[in-house]
């Protein structure tokens, strides 16, 4: 076996993100302003910087006006501005339009843009070139490497060209390992390594567990008279129950181009559930279906966020790195909004790394760089610090239901302007949420039409997901037998229905037993099975470099 090659930088950075890009930036332009070069290499596990990116997405401009404030000049596709919000409550066949006047500021967009944020993305990767970051995109981090002390020194990319039974194939090419003085994880929610650090340190053990919501978007391309630029529409309601938490998004971009998509809390109990399928539902609404119809669907994607909040925001620094992004939990989830986040938290990690730098004399035998506490600090005295906390309990509050979620967070919101003196903490992580099919009522879903609503094997066609069929499967089983042992006979097999990529089956072998059929080369790469498996036996792991979805400006 060949010997993995290892490069030495400065700073490291997992993620091509908003947040491991706004880091970099940031990073550069401090050391242009002092005249000190610092090494960065970034790696992205996409093909490319904004293929695995997926978002709603409405941006408010926050985080850019303080990373760049010239985007406009530097062409920024930030174009369409949002001109009308509504907010509906739906039932299954009407709508009840909230009056602009009871919208608290949390759903208020006034001064923020409708945008593809993998085309954001895109252009931010340029800056951050121009400004002479290495990216290496086509590469996944898939190991963290460790000093002598347990500080984190690096990471390890995966080996390229492993055969499905762990042998060499004639195209195999060893990993590389990427030695850092500091090392940022900005994979996004949920993140394989950033999974392993939190564990490892025990970042959260002050936290609430973490929250998630799976978010299932598509594009269209409308009829030019349904085409209504500026206009953001959000509703809850009908199809989930007031049980489930969720609702969605469908925004109106600029060339004919709607995106729509739905969110679902990853803590809902019933395993009959199927969050595609109450999607695909959500889009014969009447007040919905005349937007797509006579239109063609263009793209798909999944991906799942964070909705913990402030309370689920694990400790950010370690020995040796930081935890910045989606991967430590900053999405407000009340404003259905992360990249302003992303942005401000990348920021203020690049400052303190910069100020580490400065601290410590490289040259000195066995230099110690510190923790960066400056960070953490930051956090606590900035904007973002006091919008989270304003919205802290907006998902517990929909933990007791759609009425109560709604009454309680229109008073906090609307009454307290985000100054309430309480706080709600909770103490389940969603997997445990799940009860057994036997306590519930399985849902029948409609059969899809083809030109309305749709099924997961043509969607995920739109989302050009490729993987190698003959490398080893990246959604691993702790115990193999526990999918039908466990999974099915008790939960009714709950992967078939909340994978939104069809990436699992339950089959029969030559001898008439259930099995579980994994059919990787679907995955895009959401991360739900890593979440939701009740008996947390699935575990998400990256696949090579360059694999999975290819979204174009998703």
């Amino acid at each position: 076996m060949s010997e993995r090659e290892s490069m030495e930088f400065d700073v490291v950075i997992v993620g091509g993100g908003p947040a491991g890009l706004a880091t970099a930036i940031r990073l550069k332009q401090l050391a242009a302003e002092s005249d000190h070069d610092i090494e960065i290499c970034l790696v992205e596990k996409g093909g490319e910087i904004g293929a695995h990116i997926l978002s709603g997405a409405i941006m408010d401009p926050i985080g850019l006006n303080e990373l760049i404030p010239d985007w406009k000049e530097r062409g920024a596709p930030l174009n369409v501005e949002v001109t009308e919000d509504q907010f509906l409550f739906l039932s299954e066949k009407g709508a009840r339009k909230t009056p602009s006047f009871f919208l608290p500021d949390n759903f208020k967009n006034h001064g923020n843009y409708i945008v593809r944020l993998g085309d954001v993305t895109k252009w931010l990767g340029e800056q951050a070139e121009e400004l002479g970051v290495n990216i290496f995109a086509g590469f996944a981090a898939t190991e963290v490497l460790y000093d002598d002390q347990g500080a984190v020194k690096g990471i390890a990319t995966g080996d390229m060209g492993v055969n499905r039974d762990g042998t060499h194939s004639d195209n195999y090419t060893p990993g590389y390992e990427l030695l850092a003085k500091y090392t940022v994880f900005a994979e996004g929610a949920r993140g394989q390594l950033g999974r392993e650090l939190i564990a490892k340190f025990q970042l959260d053990k002050d936290a609430d567990p973490q929250s998630y919501g799976i978010g299932i978007k598509e594009m269209w391309e409308v009829n030019p008279e349904q085409s209504k630029p500026g206009l953001a529409i959000h509703t809850s309601g009908w199809p989930l129950d007031s049980k489930t938490y969720g609702g969605t998004f469908l925004y109106h971009l600029d060339n004919n181009i709607v995106v729509v998509g739905m969110v679902v809390g990853l803590d809902y109990a019933n395993p009959y559930l199927s969050p595609f399928e109450e999607f695909q539902r959500f889009k014969t609404h009447p007040n919905i279906r005349t937007t797509f119809e006579g239109g063609k669907r263009i793209g798909y994607g999944a991906r799942a966020i964070t909705a913990g909040g402030l309370l689920s925001v694990p400790e950010l620094v370690f020995p040796g790195g930081a935890l910045v992004g989606c991967e430590a939990g900053f999405l407000n989830a009340s404003r259905i909004k992360g990249s302003h986040a992303a942005l401000k938290s990348g920021k203020m990690c690049a400052e303190a790394i910069f100020e580490a730098l400065q601290s410590v004399d490289p040259e000195a035998e066995n230099a110690v760089y510190p923790i960066l506490n400056a960070y953490p600090k930051a956090f606590k005295e900035s904007w973002l610090h006091e919008e989270l906390n304003k919205a802290r309990n907006f998902k517990q509050w929909f933990k007791k239901g759609l009425y109560v979620g709604a009454l309680m967070t229109g008073i906090e919101q609307w009454l307290f302007k985000g100054k309430m003196p309480w706080t709600i903490h909770r103490k389940q992580a969603d997997h445990e949420s799940l009860k057994p099919a036997s306590e519930c009522t399985k849902i029948e879903y409609p059969k899809p039409d083809g030109q309305l609503t749709f099924d997961r094997l043509s969607s995920v066609f739109l989302s050009s997901t490729h993987h190698d069929d003959n490398q080893p499967i990246h959604l691993t089983l702790k115990d193999a037998s526990v999918p039908v042992s466990v999974n099915l006979n008790k939960y009714a097999g709950p992967e078939q229905r909340y994978c939104p990529a069809g990436v699992y089956e339950f089959t029969k072998d030559d001898d008439g037993q259930d099995q579980l059929q994994i059919n990787a080369e679907n995955c895009v790469h959401c991360k739900t099975c890593d979440i939701k498996d009740p008996t947390q036996n699935i575990v998400w792991v990256a696949p090579q470099g360059g694999e999975g979805p290819v979204y174009s400006g998703m």
